[in-house]
Formats: C-alpha cells, structure tokens, sequence
C-alpha cells in the first residue's frame, strides 16, 4: 500500500506501519509524477487546485483521509465514486470547543465593547451599571445554550457549559439524549428557539445545511440571544445575520467563519453591531494526527474501508 502525505504540516504526521510505502508530498504543490500510482491520500490545508489534480492524476486512488474536522472540501474535489473518504472526527474536538467557549464569554461579557473603549482610551462606565441592572444578559449562569450540530465537539463543549451553570439542548437528526442532555429534531427548532439566550452552530457544510440558519431561524430567537457559529460559513444567511444585528432582533454574534475566506473587505459583516469575528482558527492543528491516521492505516489493511473510522463518503 502507498500513503501520499505530506511533508511540510507543522506538526508530527509519521506513519511507520509494515508494508506501508508512505510517499511525501508538499501541501502547495501536485503530487509528483512518480507518486501517481498512490492508494491513499492524506490532506490537510491543500488548496482546491491541487485537490482538483489529485482527482483527475491518481487514478489507482481508493481512500482520502481528511484531517480537517469538516470533510467538505474533500466531498465537494470530485474524487471517484469508488474513493472512500474520511474526516478527521476528534482531531478538533478540545480546540473547537474552547474556541468556542471563548467567543461565547466574549460575547455574552461584551468583550468587543470593552476592548473598543480600549483603543479609544475610554473608561466605559455604562457596562457596569447595564450588568447591574440585568439579572441573566452579561452571565452563562442559567443561560438556554442550544448547540444545532450535537457531535463529538458537542459532547467536549457541552460540559464546560454546564460547568459554568448553563442548560443545553442539543439539535439533531433526531429526537433524543446525547452526551447526557436532551436533543431534539430540527423541525422542533420553534420549540426550543424562543426560550434561548445563545444558539451555536457546530454544523458542516452539506447540500441539507446550505444557509439553514437563515431569517426564519434567526427569528425564532428572542431579542436578547447570541448567536456563535463555529461550523462552515456556508450553512449562513449572513445578510439575515447582519439585517438582525442591525435592527436589534439579535443582541449579538461571533462567527469563526464565513461564506467567503479570507472574507472580503467589502463585506457587511466586518460592522455590524455586536460582532464579533476571528479568522478561521477554531481548530487550529490537529491533535494527535499521527496515532489517528497510523490507527486508520492498520484499519484500512486488516479490513479495508468496512474498518476505517469517520467515513463520510463511500
């Protein structure tokens, strides 16, 4: 068997199993002629066109081994019917979850305002007198968080919620309990919605999820809410995001990623009120990509794809 992966990651990435010739690639650059004969591939942070060449060149291709939680870019190359593909479900799970976590707090403590009055040398006052005369909008402590995507990043966030003295509700495929908390169906959203004071959004990008959260969702949340999303841009309708930001509906967002990255300097996000936007860097680098990936080559050899762990296509 040959593993083309590549070389130039910035973190451990050695695959050293019997029988197994593991071919080095650079990210940034198409694979080299004499690895064309390649049964799997391994990516990361490849740019389309060198996924795109990848499809049409290895044509002894069976089975891609994402390392991005989010297996989208991998779905959407065009790889061969026959290709299993597979994300790299867990890798991301503790930094998401923080990430997440971390922009919840800023927003809900309204950090993006305080830090604002920093640049422009203002002590501002009025935030305390706000809190003071709150009892649930600047704290988590007996927040409604609602998280739609209820996964294995779910089940690392939820417990630091609740840690914090937060309910959650998860939203699913279906009606249930996962991870210890109550889940229920997307259709039930008219249900759960209104009583929230956040919804996140851990959802991938998939023809079903395409813009999802979108003006009638939004809508559904009480004036007070927050929304955080941390899954793909593309399951947004950001100018429904900004229309509610801008008109009060939504007290306030914190997105890690957009319908377009970079995003653009046009777009009406980067001034919307009470925004808050990082660039992409929920995940960060995988955790433990090596053992992971040497996990799912030994699969791969005693069983094929029936053996292999988070195939999202085959």
């Amino acid at each position: 068997m040959k593993i083309l992966v590549p070389s130039n990651v910035p973190f451990d990435l050695t695959i050293d199993v019997e029988g197994v010739d593991v071919a080095p690639y650079v990210m940034r650059e198409n694979v080299p002629e004499e690895h064309l004969d390649a049964d799997a591939l391994v990516t990361w942070a490849s740019p389309q066109r060198v996924m795109d060449d990848a499809a049409r060149r290895l044509s002894r291709l069976r089975w891609v081994q994402t390392l991005n939680a989010g297996p989208d870019q991998a779905l959407a190359t065009g790889f061969a019917p026959e290709v299993v593909i597979t994300s790299g479900r867990g890798l991301h799970d503790a930094t998401v979850a923080e990430h997440t976590l971390a922009l919840l707090l800023a927003s809900v403590r309204r950090l993006d305002r305080t830090m604002d009055a920093q640049r422009r040398r203002t002590w501002d006052g009025d935030l305390g007198r706000e809190q003071a005369r709150s009892e649930s909008e600047f704290t988590l402590h007996g927040a409604h968080v609602v998280v739609w995507g209820f996964g294995s990043i779910a089940a690392e966030l939820a417990p630091l919620l609740t840690a914090l003295g937060a309910r959650v509700t998860g939203v699913a495929s279906s009606d249930g309990e996962r991870h210890g908390h109550p889940v229920v169906s997307r259709d039930r959203l008219a249900e759960v919605l209104p009583t929230a004071d956040v919804l996140v959004s851990l959802l991938p990008a998939t023809p079903e999820t395409d813009k999802a959260l979108d003006a009638s969702v939004l809508s559904l949340l009480p004036a007070h809410a927050r929304f955080v999303n941390v899954g793909r841009g593309a399951t947004v309708d950001e100018p429904a995001l900004v229309a509610a930001l801008r008109s009060g509906a939504l007290a306030g967002a914190a997105l890690d990623v957009t319908a377009t990255e970079p995003l653009p300097a046009d777009s009406e996000l980067w001034d919307a009120p009470g925004l808050i936007l990082t660039p992409h860097v929920a995940g960060g680098r995988p955790q433990g990509a090596a053992a992971f990936v040497t996990a799912q080559v030994r699969r791969w050899l005693s069983g094929g794809a029936a053996e292999l762990q988070a195939v999202v296509a085959r």
